[in-house]
């Protein structure tokens, strides 16, 4: 780890967490928090501890016939999937590979410290590798979560945001987090919103090397940066929109994390990208008008109660949600934006 990662602020820890605790305490408080041991009784932890082709062995048990979006780095990256210099293509290719080939390759590789960057991330465990979920059961409620495994050598996610809740649990290998506040945002330079590496923008900055003459905010960032260290049986609660930057070093590293607790409204970036659209080159007088409205129907603490001076049966798209509510809203949408 670097001087800036062994200076930052630690992530909290507990080793305590229940299902109550975890509901009543860990996910109000809107900040990261290590959950030590909350895995340490899984078979694949168990397992995982045997080396690369124990773990290996066990994944092929429930990946025989499946196949997994495999990425693949040259070593030359070190293990940092990210854009080309062009910051419009990337420094990775990707091709559908079956479970069994990406694993022996994966072991073939273990001791090779000149390996290929490979992963195969976010595949849904019911379907790429069916049967994990009941040997390895999460002891905490993540309502409507769909298990995703991420397998892989020595490789780096580059800082970015996920709109849900998130409980991501190593079971092999180690992970490193960096977590920002979703209000540093400002300072971590954050690349193309349209154009992303794997789903969510990503920040520009190297956070393992980062060059403050180019990104002189970043350093304000630093500031509030967070950092956790996971060993297998080690989980971290990462709240919605909190930003991360994530290494894992082993031969062959497991992840599982589930995400939950996104709106059934629709998207976010769906409604930031039409601001963009609608309001950000308006003249600063009609920007500022529009913030009024924006505080006053989203995001003030009354603005579920804007429209209560109106009877029940008027109050149209700012009525409770319901599905009827929803789809007025979506027919308005479609109709102003065709």
């Amino acid at each position: 780890m670097n001087n800036i990662l062994a200076a930052a602020r630690r992530v909290t820890e507990r080793s305590d967490v229940t299902a109550d605790i975890f509901v009543r305490e860990v996910q109000p408080g809107y900040t990261p928090v290590v959950l030590r041991g909350i895995g340490a009784n899984w078979p694949a932890v168990a397992v995982g501890r045997a080396g690369p082709r124990g773990i290996a062995d066990y994944l092929r048990r429930f990946g025989a016939g499946r196949t997994v979006n495999m990425f693949a780095a040259a070593p030359a990256v070190s293990g940092r999937f990210f854009y080309a210099a062009d910051h419009s293509s990337f420094n990775f290719e990707s091709a559908q590979v079956a479970v069994p080939i990406f694993l022996d390759t994966l072991v073939a590789h273990a001791d090779d410290p000149n390996s290929p960057s490979l992963y195969a991330g976010s595949a849904p465990a019911a379907e790429a590798y069916p049967g994990w979920t009941q040997e390895n059961v999460l002891p905490l409620p993540t309502p409507g979560a769909t298990p995703r495994i991420w397998v892989g050598n020595r490789s780096r996610a580059s800082t970015h945001y996920d709109v849900s809740d998130n409980v991501a649990l190593v079971v092999s290998g180690r992970r490193r987090f960096a977590l920002f506040p979703p209000e540093q945002i400002a300072n971590l330079y954050v690349g193309p919103l349209e154009n992303t590496i794997a789903g969510q923008p990503t920040s520009m900055v190297d956070l393992e090397a980062p060059d403050l003459e180019a990104y002189p905010l970043f350093a304000h960032a630093l500031e509030q940066m967070q950092v956790a260290e996971l060993e297998p049986g080690d989980a971290i609660f990462i709240p919605s929109l909190w930003w991360h930057d994530v290494r894992a070093t082993g031969p062959l590293n497991v992840l599982v994390n589930y995400w939950w607790g996104q709106g059934a409204g629709g998207s976010p970036m769906a409604a930031l990208m039409h601001a963009v659209l609608a309001i950000r080159e308006l003249p600063a007088g009609q920007r500022a008008g529009l913030r009024a409205w924006f505080d006053h129907y989203v995001f003030e603490e009354g603005a579920t109660q804007v429209a209560d001076h109106l009877p029940e049966q008027a109050r149209g798209v700012l009525a409770p949600p319901s599905p009827q509510r929803d789809h007025r809203i979506r027919e308005f949408l479609l109709r102003t934006l065709a």
